[in-house]
């Protein structure tokens, strides 16, 4: 059992990029990779500081102090003259945390004896060519000094996970997620990502596509994904099964690969669950069996009336329509859910000649509009524990006929993630569970065995979907399901010990069966 890293500092010689003699610009800049790796360390739950030396110009240093002001880091002078100077103004800033990863660049090896003399653990980025010998020479004469060579500044996390774990033993679960950066953000800066370890045990690390892939998940217990943001395309005409008709970026190709290949990696969740939540026409086929759920003397729990159309030009579109208990006004969305550029792009149609050159990509499905008072519920499923929040929607069929009859009654075409049709004078209670415009209180208990119902039936960890209430007949519709939501309308001190506790035991229930 080694030390368990709780404070990282990073040189300024990782992080500045090196300036070359014929560079007229002194301002430095920093080197490729690291602000990426401030971004991680910021929410990290580690103490992080920024060492540089007394003769470091304005410029670079007015960068660097940049740095951390914009990622509330530290900042200290450490020369090799001023180590124990810095060590104890260290001290002073952090207390006695523990261990200290101290990373700096291989180019001053000078200066290790008396930074391991700090009982610090240093970690040294190798200089871009570098031979291979010289290492060696380097890790043999340092061969009792705690020093771990990286070649890439992204490895640093990896490192951090591999220490840790190797200090801690199995009472920590890894876990390595990979998603899109602005994704991470929404889930780091609410504290969801951790690189030391959770009140139950967790232990968070990026996976790095700018690595090989495949030593990376050799350290992770489990693997978070946010697959449906890294979809390139979707072939819904195709017959073949889930996994052909789908194509993802290509470090999402590789995970998938590793995925079928280790078939006992726990992952949250498996691509082949995804799948039905990217596609609508089979999340619909799916909520037509929720009238198992409905007895006598309750609520009904339903998914909204649809129709699948290839073509709108269909002679018997009415025809079809009619068959499928659905009047106009109608939303018309493309069948395909996410992942793809056009896959938010709808429109509510009011007359049936407007079908004609609809700006909905085909396949599309037709899905009757409730009329809700503007009254959306958000329900959110973490393993056991369902959340839920109420929000401002789209108005009643009759205000979105008069915000359209000012344009001839003409299709309102919109995109569902920037922006939904409005009506100011639309009544909209958005504050509890109770609609004073259509006198329906939500029923809790008939969505919560709705989401249990959807959990299982979906086999999905983490999931959301929305819920409104029919004004006239108090029918509970689930009119969307998305694949692991951010849940910002949950509050961060109730939702993220329940995202880890859905993590967990995701991975108790996989290591039992």
């Amino acid at each position: 059992m080694g030390v368990v890293i709780r404070g990282v500092i990073l040189d300024e010689s990782v992080l500045l990029a090196p300036q070359r003699d014929d560079d007229l610009h002194a301002n430095g800049s920093l080197q490729p990779g690291a602000e990426s790796l401030l971004r991680k360390l910021r929410h990290s739950k580690f103490r992080t500081g920024i060492t540089y030396g007394v003769g470091l110009s304005d410029h670079k240093v007015s960068l660097l102090k940049m740095m951390t002001a914009t990622y509330s880091f530290d900042s200290f002078i450490l020369n090799s003259s001023s180590i124990d100077d810095a060590k104890h103004e260290i001290m002073l800033a952090w207390g006695d945390i523990g261990g200290i990863l101290y990373l700096v660049s291989s180019e001053k090896k000078e200066v290790f004896p008396k930074l391991s003399n700090c009982g610090w653990l240093i970690v040294a980025l190798r200089l871009l060519g570098q031979e291979s010998a010289d290492v060696i020479e380097d890790r043999s004469a340092c061969e009792d000094s705690s020093i771990f060579y990286i070649n890439q500044i992204e490895e640093l996390p990896l490192t951090v996970c591999h220490l840790n774990r190797k200090a801690i033993g199995s009472s920590v679960v890894t876990v390595g997620y990979i998603m899109k950066p602005s994704r991470e953000d929404d889930f780091a800066k609410r504290g969801a990502f951790p690189m030391y370890p959770t009140q139950n045990g967790l232990m968070f690390f990026p996976l790095m596509l700018e690595l090989p892939l495949s030593p990376q998940l050799q350290e992770v217990d489990i693997v978070l994904h946010k697959a449906t943001d890294e979809i390139i395309s979707i072939d819904l005409s195709s017959s073949t099964n889930f996994s052909n008709r789908i194509a993802y970026t290509r470090g999402m190709q590789e995970l998938q690969r590793y995925m079928e290949h280790h078939p006992d990696c726990c992952v949250i969740d498996p691509f082949n669950n995804i799948y039905p939540v990217v596609d609508r026409l089979k999340i619909q086929e799916i909520l037509l069996q929720l009238e198992d759920l409905n007895t006598e003397g309750r609520c009904t729990i339903r998914g909204p009336h649809f129709l699948k159309v290839d073509n709108f030009n269909e002679l018997d579109l009415v025809q079809r329509l009619s068959e499928a208990k659905l009047s106009l006004p109608s939303i018309v969305k493309p069948q395909v859910a996410c992942g793809v550029a056009s896959a938010h792009n709808m429109a509510i149609v009011f007359r049936i000649e407007d079908f004609k050159d609809l700006s909905v990509p085909l396949p599309a499905v037709v899905q009757e509009y409730v009329d809700h008072s503007s009254t959306l519920y958000k329900f959110y499923v973490m393993g056991e524990n369902v959340f839920h929040a109420v929000k401002k929607s789209t108005p009643n069929a009759n205000m979105l006929m008069k915000l359209s009859e000012s344009n001839g009654l003409k299709p309102l075409v919109f995109d569902s993630l920037k922006s939904l049709p409005t009506a100011n004078d639309d009544k909209h209670c958005g504050c509890d569970n109770y609609s004073k415009a259509t006198n329906h209180f939500i029923d809790l208990e008939l969505v919560t065995d709705a989401a249990n119902w959807l959990m299982r039936k979906l086999d999905l960890t983490i999931f959301g979907f929305d819920v409104v209430i029919q004004d006239d007949t108090g029918d509970h519709v689930i009119v969307d399901v998305n694949y692991l939501p951010s849940f910002k309308e949950v509050p961060d001190d109730i939702a993220i010990p329940a995202f880890w506790n859905a993590i967990k035991m995701k991975f108790e229930s996989r290591k039992s069966n």
